[in-house]
């Protein structure tokens, strides 16, 4: 079963119109997101540094490391989105394995692309 399969199953899919702000960087980051239609756009100071389709999950830091959000999220079209609560991920976790690891591997993947150098 794919991290996709997992999370189009999730409880509370969450519907947004194209533009609508998922949250903005200095929002309470008390639950992550994961893209299962559509596609949002991760901008810092406006400016666009990522654009996440079905399957992409996003807002895991500040729900790891219980800091604000240090990005706006907004929706690139009309999407749907699994929202986790802190309580739902470490379920998530305890119950499949693979996921944390691919929560692992995306916060990785997104230090490299974009921590320093």
């Amino acid at each position: 079963m794919t991290t996709l399969d997992i999370l189009r199953r999730e409880p509370d899919i969450r519907n947004y119109r194209q533009g609508d702000f998922i949250f903005k960087e200095g929002d309470l980051a008390d639950c992550m997101f994961a893209v299962v239609e559509g596609s949002v756009e991760i901008r810092i100071h406006d400016a666009s540094i990522e654009t996440l389709t079905a399957g992409a999950v996003f807002g895991e830091m500040g729900l790891i490391d219980d800091q604000p959000r240090s990005a706006d999220a907004v929706a690139a079209t009309d999407c749907s989105l699994a929202v986790i609560s802190e309580k739902r991920f470490l379920r998530l976790v305890e119950m499949t394995p693979q996921f944390a690891l691919q929560m692992m591997r995306v916060i990785t993947h997104r230090l490299r692309r974009h921590g320093p150098h």
